[in-house]
């Protein structure tokens, strides 16, 4: 984690309906019921917000796709029930005019301020992308989403554009009156070799799914070298899925019992369907388990079983609070600066990682910021020894030297 950074943890929020399981949600794949049996309503989602609000969270995921709601008509909707917590609304690159898009999030802010920032989804299944209408190959789609970034960038910066793109012309596009004052920034996900290219020289922050420690670490060094190249910094964050008790023990039983739940038909078809996406972070997030529901623990404490049955973030950090925080430590010697956090079901979790993860992430943080700053001060130098190594062991705890549901928290 940066030095002299606190965590920034946010939320997810469940707009294509919630429950005690993960599952199909999305209308192309299927809405499984026992991940949507409570509806996504305004009445519920309201709850999941105010939960996440009060238990710490900064901001909510609202994702994109044909099974949510629709962020731009949702997230105001939550926003005016809710006093703090801020929105990362999502979109997809092909679907909206840049123009539009920076008058419907300067709008927001004049409405709420500096609560939403923008999370740009390129779309990894051609299958979605054809029900919206959009038929590009994947190469044009990035470029496609690197030409709307740029635009969308300057103009809520509150400059006048004029771009000649390959997918992307405007002529004088301007903003009346942008509130500059509160900034939008830019989140964009992607693990292909255009996507990377995209993120370094447009995003404020790189989204990644929740690989084990050691590939995210490469993953941020590269993109944090093109950035460089391109004579820009950005910030990390990362997507996981939590499953996180008092002891290891209660957490794994808890994944075991989500796992007996998957039924085998469902596994089946939604893993043929993610081999048809061209979706480089679908196919990374598929390696990880193979199809097989055998050998999910993929780092210590990092289980790939939701992936199973659910697109895009497939894995969680499983174990007690402490585990979960050390992990997540972890991460952020990796580079991360963001976690964008969610469990089943989104509204009891929020308030359980809230008030049981987040401070134990936060005291490592500042212990290891103390630790730090007195090795300076004395001319000496550390390297974190003594906190957990972000190893690729397939133990199922921390790697303590214990292994199986029974291991210590």
């Amino acid at each position: 984690m940066p030095s002299s950074a606190s965590p920034v943890l946010h939320w997810f929020l469940p707009t294509g309906g919630d429950g005690r399981d993960p599952g199909g949600v999305t209308a192309v794949q299927g809405r499984t019921a026992a991940a949507t049996r409570r509806g996504a309503g305004l009445g519920y989602l309201a709850q999941v917000a105010r939960a996440a609000e009060q238990a710490g969270f900064e901001k909510l995921l609202t994702p994109v796709g044909l099974g949510c709601a629709d962020p731009w008509v949702l997230t105001p909707a939550v926003a005016a029930v809710t006093e703090r917590i801020g929105f990362l609304v999502a979109f997809r690159a092909g679907l909206s005019r840049p123009t539009l898009v920076a008058q419907q999030a300067d709008t927001f802010r004049r409405l709420f301020g500096d609560r939403i920032a923008l999370n740009v989804v390129t779309g990894g299944d051609p299958a979605e992308q054809r029900a919206y209408g959009d038929h590009l190959p994947k190469d044009e789609r990035y470029v496609r989403t690197g030409e709307l970034m740029r635009v969308v960038r300057a103009l809520l910066d509150g400059d006048a554009v004029d771009l000649a793109g390959r997918h992307v012309r405007v002529e004088d596009a301007r903003l009346h009156e942008p509130s500059v004052e509160s900034p939008v920034p830019l989140y964009f996900g992607g693990a292909s070799p255009e996507a990377e290219e995209v993120a370094a020289r447009h995003a404020e922050v790189q989204l990644l799914w929740g690989e084990p420690p050691a590939a995210v670490a490469e993953r941020v060094a590269r993109v944090r070298e093109k950035a460089a190249r391109a004579g820009r910094t950005l910030r990390f964050g990362i997507r996981l899925h939590v499953i996180t008790r008092d002891t290891a023990a209660e957490a794994w039983r808890e994944a075991d019992r989500i796992l007996a739940g998957f039924d085998p038909e469902a596994v089946r078809v939604s893993q043929e369907r993610f081999a048809r996406m061209d979706s480089t972070g679908q196919a990374r997030m598929t390696a990880l388990h193979g199809g097989s529901a055998e050998d999910l623990t993929v780092s210590p404490n990092l289980w790939a079983g939701i992936g199973l049955v659910r697109e895009g973030a497939g894995t969680a950090l499983v174990g007690s609070h402490d585990e979960v925080a050390r992990r997540l430590f972890e991460y952020g010697r990796a580079g991360i600066d963001e976690f964008v956090l969610s469990g089943y079901p989104h509204l009891e979790e929020a308030y359980r990682v809230g008030e049981e993860v987040a401070p134990r992430l936060r005291a490592l943080t500042e212990a290891a910021e103390a630790e730090a700053n007195g090795a300076e001060a004395d001319g000496t130098r550390t390297d974190g020894a003594g906190t957990d190594g972000a190893g690729t062991s397939r133990a199922r705890t921390d790697g303590a030297g214990t292994t199986g549901t029974e291991a210590a928290a």
